[in-house]
C-alpha cells in the first residue's frame, strides 16, 4: 500500500504550503492507532483554508486513509490535547518530507515542553471534570442510576487527565496505566466504581463522596488559567468571558466553571444596576 500511496504524497511534497508529509502503518490488525486503516497518511499544510480534509483509498485489499490538517489545526489540537492521537502520528510516523525540519523541530518542543499550554489544559480538564461531576451528582439524587454512573466515569476520566497534565505530562490514550503510577489513589477510585461487587447506588455514593475532596485539592491548580485571565480587568461581562480567545476553549462548559468557582469563594459576583430597577447585571471578579 505504501508504494501505491507514493505519487499521492510525491505530489503533495511539491506544493509550496506543504510542511511535512507522514505515513503511519498499523501495528496490528484492527489497530485504533490508524482508525483500523492500514495506512495513515498525514499531510501538515501551512494554508489554513480548511482546516482538516479526509479522503479514503483502497488498492482492493487494504485501505488508507488521506488526512490533510492545517497548521493552525494541529497546534490547536496540541494545545487542548483534545487529538491525542495525531501525536502518536507524529512520533510514530514515517517521515516523508519535512520542510526546513518542521516536524523535527515539533517533536522536538513536544519532547522538550510537553507541558506547553499546562495550564489551560488543566483548566479545561476542570471545567469538563466539574461539569461531569454536578451532572452526575443530580442523576444520582434523583436515583437515575445507570446515567449517574455514566457521568461519573466521564468524570473520573477528567480527573485522571488533570491529575497527569498537573505532573506535566501528556495525557495518553492508555490515560488510566498514566495514573496508576502518577495518583494510585484515583486509580483505586475508578477500579471500585467499575470493579466492585457493591450494588451501584452504593458505589456511586463512595464515589461522589471521594470526588469531591479530589476535586477540592486540584482546583487551585486548575483554575489557575482562568483566574489569570480574569486578572487582566477587574470586573468581565458573561459574554467577555466568552469572547476571550482562550476562554472560548472551555466551550459550554465555562458558565458552570465559574459558578462552581463563586460556591469555593474565588470568583465573586457584582450586582450591576439595569434599566430595569429590579433587575441587576452580574458581572464577575477574581476575589484578592
Amino acid at each position: 500500500m505504501e508504494q501505491t500511496l507514493r505519487p499521492i504524497y510525491q505530489e503533495r511534497a511539491s506544493f509550496p504550503d506543504t510542511l511535512g508529509v507522514l505515513l503511519v502503518s498499523k501495528r496490528w490488525e484492527g489497530d485504533p492507532l490508524t482508525d483500523t486503516f492500514d495506512e495513515i497518511l498525514l499531510i501538515i499544510s501551512s494554508s489554513n483554508t480548511i482546516p482538516i480534509q479526509t479522503k479514503h483509498y483502497t488498492d482492493g485489499e487494504e485501505k488508507a486513509a488521506l488526512h490533510i490538517i492545517s497548521e493552525n489545526q494541529l497546534k490547536k489540537w496540541l494545545l487542548l490535547g483534545t487529538k491525542r492521537k495525531v501525536v502518536d502520528w507524529l512520533f510514530y510516523g514515517k517521515v516523508f518530507f519535512d520542510r526546513n525540519e518542521y516536524i523535527e523541530d515539533l517533536k522536538r518542543e513536544l519532547h522538550e515542553h510537553p507541558f506547553f499550554g499546562r495550564d489551560l489544559k488543566m483548566g479545561i480538564e476542570l471545567a469538563k471534570l466539574v461539569r461531569r461531576y454536578m451532572e452526575g451528582k443530580s442523576f444520582f439524587e434523583q436515583h437515575h442510576y445507570m446515567d449517574a454512573y455514566h457521568h461519573a466515569v466521564q468524570s473520573l476520566h477528567h480527573l485522571a487527565r488533570l491529575a497527569v497534565i498537573e505532573k506535566g505530562i501528556l495525557p495518553e490514550v492508555t490515560v488510566w496505566s498514566q495514573v496508576k503510577k502518577i495518583d494510585p489513589s484515583i486509580y483505586k477510585l475508578y477500579e471500585e466504581l467499575i470493579m466492585s461487587d457493591e450494588a451501584i447506588e452504593k458505589r456511586l455514593e463512595l464515589m461522589f463522596l471521594a470526588s469531591e475532596f479530589f476535586i477540592h485539592n486540584r482546583t487551585e491548580y486548575g483554575a489557575r488559567h482562568i483566574l489569570e485571565v480574569m486578572s487582566q480587568k477587574e470586573t468581565w461581562r458573561i459574554q467577555e468571558l466568552h469572547e476571550h480567545e482562550e476562554l472560548k476553549m472551555y466551550s459550554v462548559d465555562l458558565e458552570m466553571l465559574i459558578e462552581f468557582l463563586i460556591e469555593k469563594n474565588i470568583i465573586k459576583v457584582l450586582s450591576i444596576d439595569s434599566k430595569n430597577d429590579f433587575l441587576y447585571h452580574r458581572r464577575y471578579s477574581v476575589i484578592d
